[in-house]
């Protein structure tokens, strides 16, 4: 095998749709939130979150529209293994496929969509939010830079440039300000500088026009000032009004009979809804007088909304069927509360709760505690890498490596608020 190319297995499904794959060495039945996804021109490309990316494993559902990037993501001979795959000269074959700069910016970018969707933003467990409106930026950059990726099929919800640009603009005068007062020299300088100018390429070739974008275009044609030092976290959005006061009970009449933690699988919600600490989940158990009631409390993320929502509890008692209750945010936590239908001489209930979004729960599967524990060792690590690519260390990893810190991830490591 070619040095820069690594091994696939390209087979031809056994249905009549002509499904061909490129399986790689990740597994495939890991939970989503460890797979970051990239809807593409006639296929979906995947990649593991919690190793290297490398090359994507690839489901191709119309391979003559594929064919338009395959070989730039894999190299020829994959690209040829697929095309005679899907002609039924060959069922299966393994080839190699080449470590492309395609696949590496492919792999960023599905990287930086994981990263929207599933980020463990924590106050309890000290992981700081990722400001959307950065990190909308930077994914319209590289959606612009990926293009090769996309037709105009209209059916791939990750070819989204305008909307990006369109509903983050309002970080671009920061991100300016955050530019002109980085050294030049520094990786951040030149990562920022990057991004604005593929906003700026990607707003004209999309037709944008706008105030904000008319000052980054006069930024970027004049010479770059003299800037004095900021930080970046106090140039975006914050949440002074989120107060951390959770725990607080919600009743203390009634008799104690029992405690515990609930499931908090991040897969039943949205994300900016729940703080993704396993601990976020509590309930409690009262007898008031022959009524039998829980109470339950989720910390809400920084970001959750304060209108009403149908965020729900799901409690299932003694393995009986699961039972619903409405949730309501009070400051920083979602509450609510119901009766329990227990014997009234029960004392220790077997109680099992998790917190969901009706509608958009994807049913049963693995809940991944061990997984979560991991994602969360990762971001630990980023957020880490994204502070020594700060201007006055010593040391900064590159700003183009496919898995570097996001200006959002860089900016979030120099929050100030108490995580």
């Amino acid at each position: 095998m070619a040095r820069g190319s690594v091994g696939v297995h390209v087979v031809r499904g056994d249905g009549d749709d002509g499904t061909i794959r490129i399986l790689t060495t990740s597994p495939v039945d890991a939970p989503d939130f460890t797979r970051a996804v990239l809807d593409v021109a006639g296929a979906v490309l995947t990649w593991p979150v919690l190793r290297d990316a490398g090359v994507p494993t690839a489901e191709i559902h119309d391979v003559s529209r594929a064919q338009q990037w395959l070989w730039a993501v894999y190299g020829e001979r994959t690209a040829a293994a697929v095309h005679a795959c899907a002609t039924g000269e060959l069922t299966e074959v393994r080839v190699p496929a080449d470590l492309t700069p395609l696949a590496g910016s492919a792999a960023r970018l599905g990287l930086g969509h994981w990263a929207a969707r599933w980020w463990p933003a924590s106050h309890l467990d000290g992981i700081p939010a990722l400001q959307p409106d950065v990190l909308g930026l930077e994914l319209a950059a590289l959606t612009h830079e990926c293009q090769q990726l996309f037709d105009d099929e209209g059916d791939q919800p990750d070819d989204c440039v305008a909307e990006l640009i369109g509903d983050h603009q309002v970080a671009l005068d920061p991100l300016i300000q955050w530019w002109h007062a980085t050294p030049p020299s520094s990786d951040t300088a030149r990562q920022l500088e990057s991004v604005l100018r593929s906003v700026d390429d990607a707003a004209d070739g999309a037709g944008l026009d706008g105030e904000d974008l008319r000052r980054l275009r006069s930024a970027l044609d004049r010479p770059r000032p003299d800037g004095t030092s900021v930080d970046p976290a106090a140039l975006f959005v914050r949440h002074d009004d989120y107060a951390l006061a959770a725990g607080e009970p919600l009743v203390t009449s009634g008799r104690l009979i029992a405690r515990g933690a609930g499931t908090n699988d991040w897969r039943r919600y949205p994300p900016g809804f729940v703080d993704a600490s396993e601990s976020a989940v509590s309930w409690t158990a009262r007898a008031l007088g022959a009524r039998r009631q829980i109470e339950v409390e989720v910390v809400a993320h920084i970001a959750a909304p304060v209108a009403a929502v149908p965020l729900a509890a799901e409690v299932r008692v003694n393995d009986g069927p699961p039972n619903r209750m409405p949730l309501s945010r009070r400051v920083d936590v979602w509450t609510g509360r119901a009766d329990l239908d227990l014997p009234a001489s029960e004392t220790e209930p077997r109680i099992e709760l998790g917190v969901l979004l009706p509608g958009f729960d994807p049913g049963p599967g693995s809940e991944g505690g061990a997984e979560r524990d991991a994602i969360r060792a990762l971001v630990r690590r980023r957020l880490a890498a994204a502070a020594a690519a700060q201007p006055d260390a010593l040391t900064s990893p590159p700003y183009d490596d496919t898995s570097g810190p996001f200006l959002a991830e860089i900016a979030a490591a120099t929050t100030d608020e108490d995580y």
